[in-house]
């Protein structure tokens, strides 16, 4: 009978080898003499922002009806309200100019780096979903039986998976987006759709032919055509068999989604630039940087596995 391994003694292993990394990197982190400022980082976070309610016009600050309003020095009868306001920055008897703050309300608002994380999201999908329509149709025709089909496919894939993603988003910003004057989020969507669907081209490409080809046989048998049999038969079980390269890639997308920054795109990794050159923080803005990335890639990651085991059952 084959003897179980400790689970517990392994648990304690792992423990202990993530101690002594955190130990490793403590120390490391004393010997270069840098002075850790992680205070500065939360209101690049999210801070308690400030929304004045601001003057129309010249005037005084009388009380009518016990409420503070701003009186106008040249008609007395246009009043404004100091209303729906927190705090009250003025008191009866002031003397306003237009513009002035009469009161304010506090909010939470996203700085920079929450605002990065948003637009990173935002390219992500965007792209993703891009990518799932290019890449499904150029793997359908991979395995085309037109030969030209085949041919542009493979041609694609060549070129897009042979070159670099950076050299790509700067010919389709600086070239295509010239020529048709794309902005720069619609450029760098494009370059990062253009870039995934190859390789999710190749992913859709294995999945269909892992499935047994007396599946199709036995489609067209039925009198389906060859468009049906793939939508209603190959593609359904093709996609249970490429959940997890296909995670795997998009896992890849939000993270090659940084190199956008090159073309000004604020995203979570320009921002994370702009806010070491006000904080002069550079190593924790970069870790703080990094375990954004680390959570959006780790809630795909759980979405996927719940999905896998879905299907799993439904298999």
């Amino acid at each position: 009978m084959e003897r179980q391994p400790n689970n517990w003694l392994w648990h304690g292993i792992f423990v202990a080898v993530v101690i002594a990394s955190c130990y490793g990197f403590f120390k490391s982190a004393q010997s270069i003499d840098y002075t850790w400022r992680w205070e500065r980082l939360p209101q690049y976070i999210l801070y308690n922002a400030n929304q004045d309610l601001n003057a129309e016009f010249d005037g005084n600050i009388v009380e009518q009806n016990g409420q503070l309003v701003l009186q106008s020095e040249i008609d007395p009868d246009q009043i404004q309200p100091i209303e729906n306001v927190e705090v009250i920055s003025v008191d009866n008897g002031d003397l306003i100019f237009e513009g002035d703050a009469l009161g304010y309300t506090q909010s939470w608002q996203a700085g920079p780096i929450l605002q990065g994380v948003g637009v990173t999201l935002e390219l992500s999908l965007y792209a993703g979903v891009l990518a799932i329509v290019i890449g499904t149709l150029t793997g359908l025709a991979k395995i085309s039986p037109n030969p030209a089909l085949r041919d542009f496919a493979g041609l694609y894939i060549e070129i897009i998976r042979g070159t670099p993603l950076l050299v790509q988003i700067f010919i389709v910003y600086f070239f295509i987006g010239t020529v048709l004057d794309l902005e720069r989020f619609t450029a760098g969507v494009i370059a990062l759709s253009v870039f995934t669907g190859a390789y999710v081209a190749e992913i859709v490409r294995s999945g269909i032919e892992a499935i047994n080809k007396g599946q199709m046989e036995a489609g067209r048998s039925l009198g389906l055509t060859y468009g049906q049999t793939m939508k209603d038969i190959i593609l359904p079980q093709a996609f249970k068999q490429v959940l997890p390269p296909l995670a795997g890639q998009f896992i890849n997308l939000i993270k090659d989604s940084s190199l956008v920054s090159v073309i000004s795109i604020t995203d979570l990794t320009k921002a994370g630039r702009e806010v070491v050159s006000s904080t002069f923080s550079p190593f924790e803005v970069w870790i703080c940087v990094a375990i954004m990335y680390f959570l959006l890639t780790s809630c795909l990651s759980f979405v996927v596995r719940r999905l896998e085991k879905k299907y799993a059952v439904s298999r």
